[in-house]
């Protein structure tokens, strides 16, 4: 079982605070590349240095921009590795899943039902409000976003399910022996860890129900799924995908997409409808395809 795979008496909690404090030191190592390079374009070009996150988003050019953005989570990968191989005495592979290797079925297979739901909605927001959009299409700039997106968008989520549905749900387990503790702690901490994200400054504190509802589904999917495949096809897809067609001026993400959402953005329906609609709808399909059983135990549960 996927839990039970880092339940053990030497993994105490303290460790899983040690390892957390590496894992956030190696994400500071992976921003130097962008430091280095704000400090040379400052230093020997005379450029401002940027004095907001707005700012910054803009200072270099959007594909050089996201490569910054991405290549920390290549560093963090390599300190999560370190830190279960090493602290915790287990392979990558426990704190992925519970059978014997990846299952890259599962992987495809929810990577392919989101990105077909994200291009499905997007054109229809897009046929039934064009004027919300512009093309912001440009060929080279759009190759160049799919080759950085592609090799390193899939290691930024892979690095987020790694964290939150791997490492620390099997830390609140060791420390809570139960099923639901880890669930919502990961589920909250992953809403908050985007507490500083754009979109909240634009949007306001309430697109943080997306957030943490977000972070729900997909210890759901985990815990019931008895491992994390599903998610990783569901992120990537959802990171990648979404950074493909659209952008906007504000996002976390600035991208060469295909489209640029230029509407004047409020919270409204579009927040709560993945909620209480399709992360559901969702799970339904999972449940079905893979045979899905004893949900309340598997998600509230006690580990023995």
């Amino acid at each position: 079982m996927f839990l039970e795979q880092g339940i053990k008496e030497e993994n105490k909690f303290s460790k899983y605070l040690m390892g957390t404090v590496f894992i956030i030191m190696a994400s500071f190592f992976g921003q130097l590349p962008m430091l280095i390079a704000l400090l040379y374009e400052t230093t020997f070009k005379g450029k401002v240095y940027p004095s907001s996150d707005q700012e910054l988003m803009h200072f270099f050019d959007p594909n050089l921009t996201l490569f910054f953005l991405l290549i920390s989570f290549v560093f963090v990968l390599f300190g999560i590795y370190f830190v279960v191989r090493f602290l915790h005495q287990q392979s990558l592979l426990s704190i992925i899943t519970s059978r014997p290797k990846l299952d890259w079925s599962r992987v495809w297979f929810s990577f392919g039902i989101w990105s077909v739901f994200t291009i499905v909605s997007t054109l229809l927001f897009w046929f039934f409000s064009p004027s919300d959009f512009v093309l912001n299409f440009k060929l080279i700039p759009f190759l160049f976003l799919v080759i950085i997106g592609t090799l390193l968008i899939p290691v930024q989520t892979t690095v987020e399910e790694l964290v939150f549905r791997g490492y620390l749900m099997q830390g609140f387990a060791n420390l809570s022996k139960n099923r639901w503790l880890p669930l919502i702690m990961t589920s909250g901490i992953f809403g908050l860890m985007h507490i500083g994200n754009p979109e909240v400054a634009k949007l306001g504190y309430v697109i943080m129900v997306y957030y943490i509802g977000t972070g729900l589904l997909l210890g759901i999917i985990t815990l019931m799924d008895e491992g994390m495949e599903l998610t990783l096809g569901f992120h990537a897809a959802n990171n990648l995908i979404g950074a493909l067609l659209v952008t906007t001026d504000w996002s976390a993400f600035q991208t060469n997409s295909i489209f640029k959402d230029v509407s004047e953005t409020t919270v409204g329906v579009d927040i709560i409808i993945p909620i209480v609609v399709v992360y559901p709808l969702l799970l339904v399909i999972f449940d079905k395809k893979y045979g899905w059983t004893n949900w309340k135990e598997k998600l509230t549960g006690k580990i023995v």
